[in-house]
């Protein structure tokens, strides 16, 4: 199995994961804080996973074309996460659903249009996919178990 192929499994894996346990929660749930000590909410968290693809498609087109140079922005990434929080926070759970889907996919196609998985673009692919699904997944299943347990 080459790189690419085990990166995509891993990240589809991780995305079975989290559809699973986006399953097990109601659309009222998704909008209740306290998933994370922050307080966000599903809905907070999926716009934030869909906003990072997002900036990974980006990234992943640059090294497709070769104007990759190294850096993304100014901001850092708490920055960018407080930005992203912030945004989806003024948008319904439909529209953040879709962007995240929309973003995936992209990011999806993005990496597969790729000649060769250059060691940044597999940075960016792991970090916004499966590493990134790994980092939230914990505090996604202990939030769906105490729904499950209080319902």
């Amino acid at each position: 199995m080459d790189r690419r192929e085990d990166l995509l499994r891993s990240e589809d894996r991780g995305w079975v994961d989290l559809r699973s346990l986006m399953d097990a929660v109601s659309p009222q749930e998704m909008l209740e804080p306290g998933l994370t000590a922050e307080r966000w909410s599903v809905k907070d968290l999926l716009f934030h996973l869909g906003a990072w693809w997002a900036k990974a498609f980006v990234m992943l087109e640059r090294v497709r074309v070769g104007t990759y140079d190294g850096k993304g922005e100014a901001a850092t990434v708490d920055e960018l996460n407080e930005r992203f929080l912030e945004e989806g926070r003024r948008l319904d759970l439909a529209t953040v659903k879709a962007e995240l889907y929309s973003a995936r996919n992209q990011a999806l196609l993005g990496f597969g249009a790729l000649p060769e998985v250059t060691p940044e673009a597999e940075e960016w692919f792991r970090e916004s996919g499966p590493e990134h699904y790994e980092e939230h997944l914990d505090d996604l299943r202990v939030w769906v178990g105490t729904l499950t347990s209080a319902g």
